[in-house]
């Protein structure tokens, strides 16, 4: 449809038309090249690829730009607007307005995200935790904030400027192993050489757990599991066995069915995992003061 057809055609409302159709043509635009996308991500990049968080940040970006030109290509349909338009094109005229609006703080975000994509000290698929005990799966990293799926399947939005900020720690950075310690007590009375041989035991045939020793470690006989007297507390002698596994989630399921194994082998070898005692104490004050103690 030509232009002088158009109006004719829509009259009063043609320039309302214009502007509608271009909006609409954006958004399905932004759309069709989302899905388009996504299908090339999924084809091309594993769930482990370092550079899927660089494919869903520019995702991110390019829509954007594309709204962005799009909206702008609608406002200078609209005369008294042209003006706007011509400087959101303009990347002098975006910062303008952007201060303008006080949007310090949306760009803050943006120029984390291009960092956090930059300097990759969190991914896709990563765990990351933080001091207050915050945990968690990175899910997605857009423009504005990172996307975080804690372990009850909870969605946690973080402002990019925030986290690009905090301590945290990353199970996967570099190499995804990781060592458990586990900490077990025994009474005094127990044979401790008996507990720390059940203990490397139960730990060395758990299935999810690894051999990190190097050539030379396995020559000179070192043991695949170290196990060490760690404390004398006030009422258990504290052994401590490393535990390594190729991840997190099995490092947390190895923890969990060795401390059981651990406990059935102590109770059927005799080791006693003792519970807190103390001695209570009071003053008689009909026996001249002298105190007396109880034992619990």
């Amino acid at each position: 449809m030509m232009p002088d057809q158009f109006d004719t055609y829509f009259g009063d409302y043609a320039l309302f038309m214009r502007v509608l159709i271009i909006l609409i043509v954006t958004y399905l635009v932004a759309k069709i090249f989302n899905f388009a996308y996504r299908r090339f991500v999924e084809r091309s990049a594993s769930k482990g690829d370092e550079n899927l968080t660089t494919y869903k940040f520019l995702e991110h970006s390019i829509s954007a730009v594309v709204y962005i030109v799009g909206i702008s290509f609608a406002i200078s349909k609209i005369p008294f607007l042209v003006p706007v338009a011509q400087s959101i094109l303009g990347a002098a005229g975006i910062l303008a307005i952007a201060v303008g609006f006080a949007a310090q703080q949306a760009l803050g975000n943006v120029v984390s995200g291009v960092f956090i994509v930059i300097s990759k000290p969190y991914q896709i698929n990563d765990r990351i935790s933080f001091n207050d005990g915050l945990r968690g799966v990175v899910e997605d990293i857009s423009l504005r904030h990172t996307v975080i799926r804690n372990f009850e399947n909870q969605r946690i939005i973080i402002p990019n400027s925030v986290i690009s900020s905090q301590i945290l720690i990353n199970s996967n950075y570099a190499d995804t192993k990781i060592c458990r310690l586990m900490d077990i007590g025994i009474s005094y009375g127990s044979d401790i050489d008996l507990a720390k041989k059940i203990m490397a035991e139960e730990v060395e045939k758990h299935p999810l757990n690894i051999d990190v020793r190097k050539e030379e470690d396995i020559e000179k006989g070192t043991p695949r599991v170290t196990v060490r007297l760690l404390e004398l507390s006030d009422s258990a002698v504290i052994i401590r066995a490393w535990a390594w596994a190729t991840d997190p989630p099995n490092a947390a399921v190895m923890y969990w069915e060795v401390l059981e194994s651990v406990k059935k082998r102590f109770d059927k070898e005799g080791i006693v995992i003792p519970f807190p005692q103390r001695t209570v104490s009071y003053l008689d004050e009909g026996n001249g003061g002298k105190g007396i103690g109880f034992d619990k």
